[in-house]
């Protein structure tokens, strides 16, 4: 008999590691899938991080870590926060954790009680909304709308604060839509959040470095607020090491001590040679960064290029990240033979078995009119994939 807890009985499975388990279950039986589902870079770590990991075997960092990080990372994301962010957080305030979603999970867990209320912008990245279900909070869907690339307005943050909110979740540059947020459209979100001092700002910041129109803008740069600021961020997508799993926060000190104390109950710490990997990272050579970034780009313009020619789709374009987030509505009633499809899953389960292509139906970020594509892979497979979508789609009807 099955005694699973309520907090974990009311979590939905995550959507994205769905169907890249169902492409690489096609693949496994000879199909010729195309994985767009997945958000990884494709490149691999650069050779001189893997070696300072390598040497962190070597130099039998093999024990226990500390439980927020070793010292000389969290001096080494603090110098990175100072250097490109212009922002002052001191080692103290840096808690290092097994990546970004663990550091996700730690603030939220150590900030949201049952009932506490958290606005989350849609299209939301699909581990948000079941983090505040697993705290016990309560998600405050707020929607953005594809006429202003996906991105909310301060009146609709405004509308949905109560005297219950806790917290807002910010994501730019966003997965799954590729949204960017400037530095305007911050402070007028800013000025929202100062009239409520109860009200705390997540920052998801992953993408930063994925950013195809200029300067990041962090939150976090306005004084006013950055005591109520948590900054998460990684070295996942930016340097290629999504399996080192390092993922990190920078917080008021006592929220850094609260989620540090979490983790010494959950993780102990993360992984040792990985955490010396990330130091070289950070401090080391960027080039390997600015060279995925213009590959990034030129995949970015090469899908919508392709997109455009897809019938009955609309696209906005992305300003960061390695996302495209389409509009497939009208597609959704149609049939092929006796399948019809009534949903972006449905949509997304066709492209899947008859175009085999891998996507993400848009239900899992809270926008059922959509799908996700992901464009970090090689131009051929973008090239392909998107002849594939096209021909598929044309058989709807």
């Amino acid at each position: 008999m099955e005694h699973v807890s309520a907090r974990l009985a009311s979590l939905s499975p995550s959507a994205t590691m769905a169907m890249n388990q169902a492409s690489k279950d096609l693949k496994a039986k000879g199909v010729d899938v195309i994985n767009l589902s997945v958000g990884e870079p494709d490149f691999n770590t650069p050779d001189h991080i893997k070696e300072a990991g390598k040497k962190a075997i070597d130099d039998n960092f093999s024990f226990y870590p500390p439980a927020p990080g070793f010292p000389d990372l969290r001096e080494a994301i603090s110098a990175k926060f100072k250097r490109e962010n212009n922002l002052d957080y001191t080692p103290e305030q840096i808690v290092v954790s097994a990546g970004a979603k663990n550091s996700l999970a730690n603030v939220i867990l150590s900030l949201i009680d049952k009932d506490d209320e958290v606005i989350v912008p849609s299209p939301y990245w699909v581990t948000y909304a079941e983090l505040v279900k697993l705290a016990e909070g309560k998600n405050v869907i707020i929607r953005g709308v594809i006429e202003n690339d996906f991105k909310v307005t301060p009146g609709q943050i405004e509308n949905a604060i109560t005297p219950k909110t806790k917290a807002l979740l910010l994501c730019s540059p966003s997965n799954p839509t590729g949204s960017v947020y400037n530095k305007a459209e911050l402070e007028a979100i800013v000025k929202v959040i100062e009239k409520h001092p109860r009200v705390y700002v997540i920052t998801d910041e992953i993408y930063e470095h994925i950013n195809f129109v200029g300067k990041h803008e962090s939150i976090g740069q306005f004084s006013s607020i950055k005591d109520r600021v948590v900054i998460v961020n990684g070295v996942s997508k930016a340097y290629a090491m999504t399996g080192w799993r390092i993922g990190y926060i920078a917080a008021p000190l006592w929220l850094a001590k609260t989620c540090t104390k979490l983790q010494g109950q959950l993780l102990t710490g993360p992984t040792t040679n990985a955490q010396k990997a990330a130091v070289t990272a950070l401090n080391g050579d960027q080039s390997c960064v600015k060279d995925m970034l213009v590959a990034f780009k030129r995949r970015k313009d090469l899908i919508m290029r392709l997109l455009k020619n897809v019938p009955n789709i609309e696209v906005s374009e992305p300003d960061g990240a390695f996302y495209v987030f389409p509009k497939i509505d009208t597609y959704i009633g149609k049939s092929y033979g006796n399948q019809k499809i009534e949903s972006s899953n449905d949509l997304c389960l066709y492209l899947l078995n008859e175009g085999h292509i891998a996507t993400v139906p848009g239900e899992a970020f809270g926008e059922p009119t959509c799908l996700r594509i992901s464009f970090a892979t090689s131009d051929d497979n973008i090239v392909e994939a998107i002849k594939r979508m096209k021909d598929a789609l044309a058989n709807l009807i």
